[in-house]
């Protein structure tokens, strides 16, 4: 009794090794309710104990002859399973995956890749536990052809080649590890198949290319790719002599019944050339996995393009893209991908540019731990080719020529060949291993060779918190980006007195570049006028505001009363909280900085600042504890949104308001609201910072462990009065006069209501997310081209407001951290800035091209940035109005200030999301870095917006990012934004021409 037998008799079978150790057998036995086990007498020894029937197909032929020999009735359907295979799982117990008649059939017969007939001869070369066994056996049986079976254990390449010409073999599959083998041992051994097959692996483009030139006409190459859960075979690329190979070998189409969709982290189809997770279904799409159905409901996802009932998607895990003829390119698996700082990282982009180099074999790149915890590094195991003197270094110079600098292995390992499983495929729990790290140590670190490149790599530490710095590390490779560049050019001015540009560290990143740079600089004997120190001031008589406060005191007096500069947030302890240890951590933070306890009064004909003694900081606590939870958490944001729409007065303060809400014995909010004139966006990371380190310090009974200030907030805005004086900023205006000559009036975006004559300021909020692959695609593309994230963001944002608007000349503006001095890192106050960004998309521009002028206003606004935008206003004088901001009405941020996780020894700690209320702009685009990717958040003028409006906004946002990564060489005209839905709805119904009028939504589109 037989496959064939079980199978008619309505049974499955699951195919069992006798190498498979015992606890595996005892577990697959148990897991698929074995009744039945067929085996041979001199295997029994290998079998654990268990409750099945065996049958000895070698010497029970007593039992066997007494079974009936006619057929058995059978009401045997499609549905019913076939068989059941156990592949590896990730927690390390095996999966069975239940595979039905239907899922056979759809593989041999019909099958859209191959056209098999009595004529063939399969040969049954894998064991039969690994799913290509399904394809041999089925392959041959279904279709009335010859199968002729491999004799145990593991042939040499010698005994295959002899096999394939002896039993004229015309059907074969061979894991790509042995096909590479073959194509270089016996490849006239193969001349004779007709339907050769292999997979199971990126084929290696080289060995495919000499296999091509080798076949006859009407012989066939097929590179079968799929997954045990998608029945051995999902996608295949026929290739014959005539075919054309780039630099890898696609995993081409779908066979006949069945799906494949390339969809990102929300399922959305992904643009050509976009890099997604392949997702399969169709009739070769197995049951489920046997007794697991947490896994299923995991892994076998509800089909959301099909009404079929029941119909499901199973998502491989693996990383595709769709190339431009529609072929299927395979990247990698995803559980494979590696995130190396910051950056996600697929093995097989590099395994494919190491292949295209004509002296390697064969490649596999893995991601190994490095020097600290947590830090990984990628290693290359490379075989080459016989008689080849090509070193590890030579591989990695190759490299980088093709890749970016963070893609380029640190470690080059030469093999003399691969090692493999019983499989065929690479083991790579054999690379590895320690012995295998030993044999090539990662890239030899290359110390600072001159005192400026000793000083320089200093700075890359301290300035991007890294702790070993070579002359070859690249800062924006690091994790730099125009912030921490900003704050590196300027020390590195100071101490060096070399008149250095931002512009030279994004030309010359790495340590060596830039200390040659500042050599240059320093024999070419330019004047270098820095900026005199930060000093302290005398605190008696009148201190001056910064301009930027006296921008926000102005608008007080026009508004007094107005909450529209406040900033608060609300902070959620859980944990034992000591309270004494809190209020005096806060207490201490106001009176180390001065401009915490300052408010502003008017004196001789202007403001002035007035800095008060320090004093405990009121914290106010009010007890929620006895409302129920809902009640209770509905207070939270009633409170939370109440104080932070409390006005304040300048004059009298406190200007800093801070209360406790007791919510249980370990369950707390604290509410922190200031005014912007005394903050901002990298101060509240300032202040997180020492709240921080003195809590557990008060909790511990030790004192402050913090440093004293060396100056104060006053002290910067008297220095900046004194150092601003007409002649710089006559000079620096120069600039910006030339820059912003003839900016347009406004952004004339179309609005779902008009502009009214003075401005509310109401406003709401819709977030969103840039997939982990959308960002690791933008930040590639952005080391690429020479520019920053947030150069590329940018330039997308202003691209798609261009095409709202139908405007070429396109002003964003930006705020900036303005803390291009050491002296004011650490202090608190309203230092930020604001730049307008001005581009002008004329001329068809391609992204790249506009990316190169984002670039260099970018580069220029950041040169300038000393000059305060109020005095900016100032001295353009442009045209005025009460419904909307001067210079531009769209903001764009990317969130990059230093900031520590929040947290205070003892607690966990969280943010409570208060709905917004007010929009300082029509709209203003926030995105911030987080583990998960890009997290983006548009803020909006609800006066002018309304959701649905801002919603398609931030789809075309995305869509248009993706359409960027996947071709930045694209025409901004062509660049895409709408889907297929709203293209439907523009060609058909917005052009309904017995319409007189056109629709409200058609105009926004």
């Amino acid at each position: 009794m037989g496959l064939l037998g079980v199978l008619k008799a309505g049974g499955a079978y699951l195919p069992l090794e006798p190498q498979y150790p015992m606890a595996r057998l005892s577990f697959m036995l148990e897991d698929a309710g074995v009744r039945v086990l067929l085996t041979q007498e001199h295997l029994l020894d290998s079998l654990p104990s268990h409750w099945s029937q065996v049958i000895c197909l070698d010497t029970d032929w007593e039992s066997i002859a007494q079974q009936s020999e006619l057929n058995p009735q059978s009401n045997v359907s499609a549905d019913n399973l076939a068989y059941v295979m156990y592949t590896s799982g990730s927690t390390g117990t095996p999966k069975g995956v239940s595979v039905v008649h239907r899922n056979v059939v759809r593989l041999v017969k019909e099958t859209g890749y191959a056209d098999f007939g009595p004529g063939e001869t399969f040969l049954q070369f894998a064991p039969i536990s690994f799913d290509a066994s399904t394809f041999e056996i089925w392959g041959s049986l279904l279709n009335g052809a010859k199968l002729v079976l491999m004799p145990p254990g593991t042939p040499s390449l010698d005994e295959l080649g002899d096999a394939l010409g002896r039993y004229e073999i015309t059907t074969l599959w061979l894991t790509a590890g042995l096909f590479h083998l073959m194509v270089d041992e016996q490849p006239e051994s193969l001349r004779g198949v007709r339907h050769l097959l292999a997979g199971g692996d990126a084929l290696s483009v080289a060995h495919v290319k000499r296999m091509l030139e080798r076949l006859s006409d009407g012989r066939r190459l097929i590179n079968g790719y799929g997954p045990t859960e998608g029945t051995t075979f999902t996608c295949c690329h026929v290739m014959d002599r005539n075919s054309g190979l780039d630099t890898s070998v696609p995993i081409g189409w779908p066979i006949a019944n069945t799906q494949v969709y390339v969809l990102d982290e929300q399922m959305q189809p992904v643009p050509t050339g976009v890099a997604g997770e392949l997702y399969i279904g169709g009739d070769g799409l197995a049951r489920c996995y046997l007794n697991r159905p947490e896994l299923t409901a995991e892994k076998f996802t509800p089909h959301p393009y099909s009404n079929a009932l029941g119909a499901r998607l199973y998502r491989t895990g693996d990383s595709v893209r769709r190339k431009a003829d529609d072929t299927i390119e395979f990247l990698g698996r995803l559980d494979q991908q590696v995130k190396i700082r910051g950056f996600r990282i697929e093995p097989g982009e590099i395994e494919t540019a190491l292949a295209s180099h004509g002296a390697v074999k064969e490649s596999i790149v893995l991601a190994r731990s490095a020097d600290g915890p947590g830090e990984k590094r990628l290693a290359a195991y490379v075989v080459l080719k016989q008689s080849n003197s090509l070193t590890a270094e030579n591989l990695r110079a190759f490299l980088k020529d093709r890749l970016p600098e963070y893609m380029v292995p640190s470690a080059v390992i030469v093999l003399d060949e691969m090692p493999l499983t019983r499989n065929g495929k690479v083991d790579r729990r054999a690379l590895s291993s320690p012995e295998q790290a030993q044999a090539g140590a990662f890239k030899t670190f290359v110390a600072p060779r001159t005192p400026i490149e000793e000083v320089l790599a200093g700075l890359w530490s301290e300035v991007l918190n890294v702790k070993r710095v070579g002359a070859d590390a690249d800062f924006f490779d690091l994790g730099g980006h125009s912030l921490l560049a900003t704050q590196l050019v300027s020390r590195a001015r100071e101490i060096f007195h070399a008149d250095v540009a931002l512009r030279e560290l994004f030309e010359h990143p790495t340590v060596a570049g830039f200390a040659a740079a500042i050599e240059e600089a320093q024999r070419a004997g330019q004047p270098f006028e820095a900026a005199p120190p930060i000093r302290q001031v005398p605190r008696e008589g009148l201190l001056p505001l910064s301009f930027a406060q006296q921008r926000l005191w102005f608008l007080d007096q026009l508004m007094p009363g107005s909450t529209f500069y406040n900033i608060s947030a609300a902070i959620r302890l859980s944990g034992q909280l000591n309270f004494a240890a809190l209020q005096d951590a806060l207490s201490e933070m106001v009176r180390r900085h001065e401009i915490l306890r300052t408010t502003f009064a008017f004196a001789e004909g202007g403001p002035a600042q007035v800095i008060h003694p320090p004093q405990q900081l009121p914290l106010p606590v009010f007890d929620l504890s006895e409302l129920e939870a809902d009640e209770r958490e509905a207070r939270v944001l009633h409170m939370a949104k109440e104080e932070a729409q409390y006005s304040f007065d300048l004059a009298k303060g406190p200007l800093l308001r801070t209360s406790l809400l007791r919510l249980g014995e370990s369950e707390h909010v604290l509410l922190v609201t200031m005014h912007h004139i005394i903050s901002d966006g990298w101060s509240i990371g300032v202040m997180v910072r020492e709240v921080s380190t003195l809590y557990p310090a008060f909790v511990d009974g030790r004192s402050s462990p913090l440093t004293e200030l060396a100056v104060q907030y006053a002290d910067f805005a008297s220095w900046q009065n004194a150092w601003l004086s007409r002649e710089v900023l006559e000079r620096e205006l120069s600039y910006w006069k030339h820059q912003l000559a003839n900016v347009p009036a406004m952004l004339d975006l179309p609005t779902d209501r008009p502009r009214s004559k003075m401005t509310a300021h109401r406003g709401s909020s819709e977030s969103f997310v840039l997939s982990e692959a959308l960002s690791g695609s933008l930040k590639e593309l952005s080391l690429r081209e020479g520019t920053t994230l947030f150069m590329t963001l940018l330039a997308a944002w202003q691209v798609l407001l261009a095409r709202y608007a139908g405007q070429e000349d396109v002003c964003v503006g930006t705020p900036i951290a303005n803390r291009n001095r050491v002296e004011t890192e650490s202090l608190i106050g309203f230092f930020v800035n604001t730049l307008v960004l001005r581009v002008k998309l004329q001329g068809n521009l391609s992204f790249t091209e506009l990316l190169k002028q984002v670039r260099e206003v970018c580069l220029g606004a950041y040169a300038h940035q000393d000059v305060p935008f109020e005095k900016l206003v100032e001295e353009l004088q442009p045209e005025r109005s009460l419904h909307h901001s001067p210079l531009f009405q769209v903001m764009f941020a990317l969130q990059n200030a230093p900031m520590q996780p929040l947290q205070l020894s003892g607690l966990n700690l969280s943010m409570v999301q208060v709905p917004l209320s007010s929009a300082k702009f029509d709209l203003l685009l926030a995105i911030q870095e987080s583990e998960d990717g890009l997290s983006a958040t548009l803020d909006y003028d609800t006066d002018l917006f309304d959701s649905h409006t801002i919603q398609r906004l931030t789809r075309h946002y995305v869509r248009l990012l993706k359409g960027i990564v996947a071709n930045p060489s694209q025409r901004l005209s062509t660049l895409p934004l709408l889907s297929d839905d709203e293209r439907q709805h523009l060609l058909l119904e917005c052009n309904d021409t017995a319409t007189p009028y056109p629709r409200q939504d058609c105009l926004h589109h």
